[in-house]
This record gives structure tokens, C-alpha cells and sequence, in this order.
């Protein structure tokens, strides 16, 4: 990974903890504390808390994984068999998952990602009231004598 994130599984959620901690000024337990207070305050807050909670559970499971794929390599002879394959694919899902999650922890942490903005306009165009709608629903007013055109009047005989 970029930005300062080593490769290192173990540093990955370790270090976007220390930015998340940087960059709200509190340890994360406090923050998902304030979340769970107020969820709709900071969004941007509930939305690290929520991906970070995911990123956390995500290297658990790839430990686990890592775990019980060594354990299978330790009993295996010098071929692997297709139990212990499944397991290591096990590990790669794991890793591509963990690793996602990450990228998603560090989107939210950087309000000049692109999208971001354009996030935010979004938005805030969805809380502006519409002022009426956006195509004319009923028919214009005709001043008297002036026909309606040959299509309404079509429209108005019953089938045959």
C-alpha cells in the first residue's frame, strides 16, 4: 500500500488506527463511543467507525485463515493437497478483502479524495426542497375556438 502503509499485515490496521486517531483527536474507541451517541453529528465519523470495525473484523478472519493454512502446511509432505489449496485461497480472499476495507478507511480519511466533493454537493442538492415539478403534468390552457390538435381527438374515440 501507499501513503505511508507498509505491506506488513499487522501494520495496515495499526496505522489507519493512528490516523483515525490524528485526525479526530481521539482514540477510536472514544470515537465509536461518540458515534454511537450522536450517529448522524459527523458522517464522515460514522462512516470510519463503520469501516474501520469492518477492516478490524476483515484481519481477524485473514489471521485465522493464515493460521490454519500454516497449521496444514506443517502436516503436509512436499505436495500440497486440495484441502490445503482451498485454504490458502481462503488467505487471498482474505487479504483482498482486508486490503479493500482498507482503501475504503482511507477514502473516508481524506476529505480531498476524488469524489469527495462531489459527494458532498451531492448531498447537499438532495436536502434542497425541489420547487415544483420538473415536467409540466396537466394539459396548457387553450383560449376558446382554438381546436384541440387531431391526436387528442383521436385519442378520445374508442377503439374499433
Amino acid at each position: 500500500m501507499t501513503d505511508g502503509i507498509s505491506d506488513e499485515p499487522a501494520d495496515v490496521v495499526g496505522l489507519l488506527t493512528e490516523r483515525i486517531e490524528d485526525r479526530f483527536g481521539m482514540g477510536v474507541d472514544q470515537l465509536k463511543a461518540a458515534v454511537a451517541a450522536a450517529p448522524t453529528a459527523n458522517r464522515d465519523a460514522t462512516d470510519v467507525v463503520k469501516w474501520h470495525g469492518l477492516l478490524v473484523e476483515a484481519q481477524s478472519v485473514l489471521e485465522r485463515a493464515e493460521d490454519d493454512l500454516l497449521a496444514a502446511l506443517q502436516t503436509q509432505p512436499s505436495e500440497v493437497d486440495d484441502p490445503t489449496m482451498d485454504l490458502a485461497h481462503r488467505v487471498n480472499a482474505a487479504v483482498t478483502t482486508r486490503d479493500g476495507r482498507a482503501v475504503v478507511v482511507k477514502f473516508f480519511l481524506d476529505p480531498d479524495a476524488p469524489g469527495r466533493k462531489d459527494l458532498a454537493a451531492e448531498r447537499l442538492a438532495r436536502l434542497r426542497p425541489r420547487t415544483g415539478p420538473a415536467v409540466q403534468t396537466s394539459a396548457p390552457h387553450r383560449p376558446g375556438g382554438v381546436p384541440a390538435p387531431a391526436s387528442a381527438v383521436r385519442a378520445g374515440r374508442p377503439a374499433r
